[in-house]
């Protein structure tokens, strides 16, 4: 039944459109890389290899709906036994400002894998409304808890606050609830188990509280039954008890000048000697209850006694044993050291004498290396003296071949000199010779065509006389 009503209003929320909102694009609301988490929470579900490892293969928004129905069994941050918050104050144990994490939950884990995907309007609807599993629906509501505007929350939260699906949302069971009690819990109280929510603004709060106070809680039929039901077991149980009290409350039309025995007579006189009867039965099945139960306890405090007395007997056993235990090896240790320190001391005795033998060993073995590479060394310097010695004569006899071949050949290049030196001689000789008679040959004909203009102008001369 309580599925069902559930449903039917998941598909009333549907096909009512919330207001104000427009398009399939989900608009976020604080923080956009963080979703508002706790930095606790936020940092043990980067640092989780579940987060790393398994939900970074999924890609798709069906594959992280599967991942929860299989995997979320219960909406608390934190798992069970991995948070010790015992005797902790304040930020937690006795220093401020630091926080006590654990092993972060695989709800919490899914809700940011959620929220890195960017569900659209139509994919948190389909969370919010799913009825394969209540866990994906408190999801859906817990992303809109976080990333949601304050003011659209109770939009969001108005066609499911009467919702009857029930859920455990603590980690380890017990603590049962339904989806219309957790979503007036998100709406009304900041903390959820050992986080907190986003804060939201005090006008926005007051709305809030205002319109859960105008909103009474509808009830289910299956529990007025319920209701009904317990009513009446109680009421029978009640006419049970009065039927066997033997006490009897006086009738308000009797006046209090009438006598109390003319009452009890009549009374008696009514129920006859059966009633009596009755009255005795049940005086002695209680009498016998309260023997039964002071047996009982009789008991209990004998096999309490018996059972202190035999866990003291086994205590006072166990400690002997092990006193004698310990004694045992104690003394084993003892002998055992004893036996070590004298083998230790022939072991110390027996190195000691090895390693004399062995430095003398080294020592010869160093002293004839020694003598080895002083004779190897003699006889690398004589070798090095002859080679430097055949070296020496070596190049004496080339600088004197080098000497007397630079000798010859310094004095046939002065001769080639010396003989070049003279054909330049000769020929600036015959040079200056031939210059000499071409000098001559000029003037010679110089004075030749002076002579011969002199006697053409003689003639001419002549020829004008």
């Amino acid at each position: 039944m309580a599925n069902v009503g559930g449903n039917q209003l998941a598909t009333q929320a549907v096909s009512k459109p919330a207001p104000g909102k427009h398009g399939n694009v989900l608009p976020l609301w604080g923080n956009e890389k963080t979703m508002n988490l706790n930095p606790m929470i936020l940092t043990n579900v980067l640092s989780s290899p579940y987060f790393k490892v398994q939900l970074y293969e999924l890609k798709t928004y069906h594959e992280v709906v599967d991942e929860i129905y299989f995997k979320v069994t219960h909406v608390e941050p934190w798992e069970k036994g991995s948070r010790k918050t015992a005797g902790q104050t304040g930020m937690c144990g006795g220093v401020r400002g630091v926080g006590t994490g654990g092993i972060v939950s695989t709800a919490f884990c899914l809700l940011y894998k959620l929220f890195t995907l960017k569900l659209t309007r139509k994919q948190l609807m389909g969370l919010v409304t799913h009825t394969d599993s209540p866990y994906i629906r408190a999801l859906g509501f817990m992303y809109i808890r976080y990333t949601q505007p304050p003011t659209d929350l109770i939009e969001w939260y108005d066609g499911f606050l009467d919702d009857e699906e029930e859920l455990d949302v603590k980690a380890g069971g017990g603590h049962v609830m339904t989806i219309g009690e957790m979503l007036r819990s998100f709406l009304t109280k900041l903390e959820w188990f050992s986080t907190l929510f986003p804060r939201i603004p005090v006008p926005v709060q007051k709305i809030i509280d205002q319109q859960m106070k105008a909103r009474p809680r509808k009830v289910a039929p299956k529990e007025s039954q319920e209701e009904e039901a317990t009513f009446a077991e109680s009421a029978r149980q009640g006419e049970r008890r009065r039927s066997r009290s033997p006490r009897r409350t006086p009738s308000p039309r009797r006046s209090p000048k009438r006598s109390r025995s003319r009452s009890h007579h009549r009374d008696r006189d009514r129920h006859g000697p059966t009633f009596d009867h009755e009255l005795e039965r049940e005086r002695d099945r209680q009498r016998k209850e309260r023997e039964g139960r002071d047996r009982d306890r009789d008991r209990g405090d004998r096999e309490r006694r018996r059972s202190r007395s035999t866990d003291r007997n086994q205590d006072r056993r166990e400690r002997r044993r092990s006193h004698s235990v310990s004694r045992e090896r104690r003394s084993e240790r003892r002998e055992k050291e004893r036996e070590g320190g004298d083998d230790r001391s022939k072991r110390k005795d027996r190195d000691h004498h090895k390693d004399r033998g062995t430095e003398r060993e080294k020592s010869r073995d160093k002293k004839g290396r020694g003598d080895t590479d002083e004779r190897r060394h003699k006889d690398d310097r004589d070798r090095h003296r002859e080679e430097r010695k055949v070296k020496k004569s070596s190049r004496s006899q080339s600088r004197e071949r080098r000497h007397k071949s630079g000798g010859e050949e310094k004095s046939r290049k002065r001769e080639r000199s010396h003989s070049r030196e003279r054909e330049r001689d000769r020929e600036g000789e015959q040079r200056s010779h031939k210059r000499s008679r071409s000098k001559e040959k000029s003037h010679h004909q110089r004075e030749s065509s002076n002579d011969h203009s002199k006697q053409s102008e003689r003639r001419r001369s002549q020829s004008t006389e």
